[in-house]
């Protein structure tokens, strides 16, 4: 039987007749009042151990807390330098592929100037041997110029393989 401090203030031992107290009783007496406190020293004992603990405990998830914390930080600065480093070869990429579509366009259009020259170059030569294999004789056709043969050469139209005007020359 537990006691409290209250109740053990207000406990009278059993006296006898020549005013002095009853040894029977009054051992018992005394013996739950030790059994008493030595429970609530236990008692005190297990909970130190349990404060002692639980400031152990504290203290370690303090630790891990701030381990969290550090590791959060580091991860969202990585993240952010992926993220630049990332942006920064995109970039690289996006340059160099803009550079090369610049050079691929370059050489079409020199590719393009190029067989438009040489295009002109073999129409000018087909009209020469067109008009030669309408002229059997070059010499009467230098002298004899035909007023439509005029009109067309004047006009800049040059002909197809047909001797037909072609409209693209345009």
């Amino acid at each position: 039987m537990a006691l409290t401090p209250v109740e053990i203030r207000h406990i009278t031992p059993p006296r006898t007749n020549f005013r002095g107290y009853r040894i029977a009783p009054t051992d018992k007496l005394l013996e739950d009042i030790a059994a008493s406190f030595e429970d609530v020293w236990r008692e005190r004992a297990d909970l130190a151990d349990k404060v002692e603990q639980l400031e152990a405990d504290l203290i370690r998830f303090r630790e891990l807390e701030t381990l969290l914390r550090t590791t959060l930080v580091s991860a969202e600065q990585a993240s952010a330098q992926m993220r630049d480093q990332a942006r920064q070869e995109a970039e690289l990429i996006l340059g160099k592929a803009h550079a090369e579509a610049r050079e691929i366009q370059r050489r079409a259009y020199s590719d393009n100037e190029r067989l438009t020259h040489e295009s002109r170059r073999v129409r000018a030569q087909l009209v020469e041997a067109l008009s030669a294999f309408d002229d059997p004789k070059p010499e009467d056709a230098a002298q004899e110029v035909e007023p439509e043969a005029t009109q067309e050469s004047d006009s800049g139209e040059e002909r197809s393989w047909y001797g037909v005007p072609d409209a693209d020359a345009a």
